[in-house]
């Protein structure tokens, strides 16, 4: 198998192994260093709740990356979250249970890491809280980010 080749499938693989986050809409992408890795950013409007839209940014590795380090099949941890009200602020039918819910997800690895998006609603303080983190199948992670939108008392 030719070099290109190699890559050629490693780029359709890696296309099927990390699809963008669901509902999601990339709204910018700032290259970080000379072997194409790059910072995504995407917008992605809550499912459940109207009028609330959360940015989120994670790291993409590059195709020259992968070949360097030799980790085909996984994108780091990190991650940064930033929610906000894009319009009146409409609760569906949430999860209120201080465990909440994962409103999105996306895998950054073929099968061991996810990174997610959790909604918790704070009732006493009306506020909705959004925790970005990863989840490992191997071991948890400590790297994560909050953002929080006040919810208008009716």
């Amino acid at each position: 198998m030719t070099l290109r080749s190699t890559l050629l499938s490693g780029a359709m693989v890696l296309g099927t192994v990390l699809p963008s986050m669901s509902g999601a809409q990339e709204v910018g992408r700032v290259g970080v260093d000379w072997v194409g890795n790059d910072i995504v950013i995407e917008a992605i409007p809550d499912p459940k709740v109207q009028g609330v839209t959360c940015h989120v940014a994670y790291f993409d590795r590059s195709l020259i990356d992968r070949l360097q380090q030799g980790n085909w099949f996984e994108d780091p941890s990190y991650s940064a979250i930033d929610c906000s009200q894009t319009g009146p602020i409409v609760l569906g039918d949430i999860d209120e249970s201080s465990s909440g819910e994962d409103v999105f997800s996306e895998s950054r690895s073929l099968i061991f890491k996810t990174i997610k998006v959790t909604r918790i609603y704070d009732k006493t303080n009306h506020t909705l809280v959004y925790l970005a983190h990863a989840s490992e199948l191997t071991q948890g992670s400590g790297k994560m980010s909050i953002s929080t939108v006040q919810v208008p008392q009716n």
